[in-house]
């Protein structure tokens, strides 16, 4: 209970720090309104279910490993935990990327809520499809950790990743010029490619110059892309935020597949837009 005090503080701090600079003023739509409380309501009320969900398979998968690792180095815990949280997240949302234009595109649709907002602020972090929880590894990691006893150090994950988080979502662009600078700048570079900056997260968000959305798909842990081979390092600011072109109706990005916006093609027959635009925002 007490971790989560720290985190609603910490959210309320930035957003306010974002407001009276001027960071939220005349960005938002009346359908992106509707997309964060949808979403912020949505996700509180299936939280539980989800936990559920994940505690019931634990106890399933491993009957006899309930609080087995209790016993654990509290450091080496954190550590572990946090790795194998992050190295999960980094691959589940690359395949949520690279498969945007399959055919099975289920999990790129759960995952561009986050995408699709046209701004950048602490906001994001709370555009989250109401389903993205059940699928998203991070969630099943720490339920599995806490099941076998590294309570500690699942808790200690959420203050990591989320802290991490509301960094890089921030519209606080302090890298740029430390980025910039001739000697200390190469330093800078050097720890982002161990460290995710709040740079390397706007250009996943981002298109046009310096946008990456198909990279930088860790986190916190930018070697995990500079290992496999996605990772970028900008110069500044991508050219726009979000997803080119039109957003899906507010409903489908919160409760996508529950709401489904259908067109017409030149057939006569109803399929589901990719953008989704049949519905009025």
């Amino acid at each position: 209970m007490l971790y989560g005090k720290y985190i609603y503080v910490a959210t309320a701090v930035i957003v306010l720090a974002e407001i009276v600079l001027g960071r939220h003023k005349g960005i938002y739509t009346r359908s992106s309104w509707f997309v964060l409380v949808g979403c912020v309501t949505g996700n509180q009320l299936l939280r539980p279910i989800s936990a559920l969900l994940i505690a019931t398979a634990a106890a399933l998968l491993l009957p006899r490993w309930k609080g087995a690792l209790s016993g654990m180095n509290p450091w080496l815990a954190f550590l572990a935990v946090l790795t194998v949280a992050e190295f999960c997240f980094y691959w589940v949302h690359r395949w949520a990327h690279e498969t945007r234009r399959n055919k099975i595109d289920w999990l790129w649709k759960l995952h561009r809520t986050h995408h699709a907002g046209k701004f950048m602020n602490v906001f994001v972090t709370l555009r989250i499809n109401w389903f993205w929880q059940f699928v998203v590894p991070t969630t099943w990691v720490l339920g599995f950790a806490t099941y076998l006893g590294l309570e500690l150090a699942a808790a200690q994950t959420i203050l990591a990743i989320y802290g991490w988080n509301l960094i890089t979502h921030a519209n606080f662009r302090w890298d740029d010029p430390i980025r910039r600078m001739p000697k200390i700048g190469r330093i800078f570079r050097a720890l982002e490619h161990i460290l995710v900056s709040p740079g390397i997260h706007h250009s996943h968000h981002g298109y046009g110059k310096d946008g990456w959305t198909h990279g930088n798909y860790a986190v916190t842990f930018s070697w995990l892309d500079w290992m496999f081979g996605t990772l970028h390092i900008p110069e500044g600011r991508p050219w726009r935020y979000g997803l080119p072109g039109p957003n899906p109706h507010w409903a489908e990005e919160v409760a996508w597949p529950l709401w489904r916006a259908r067109e017409k093609t030149r057939d006569g027959h109803d399929t589901e837009s990719e953008q989704s635009t049949a519905l009025p925002a």
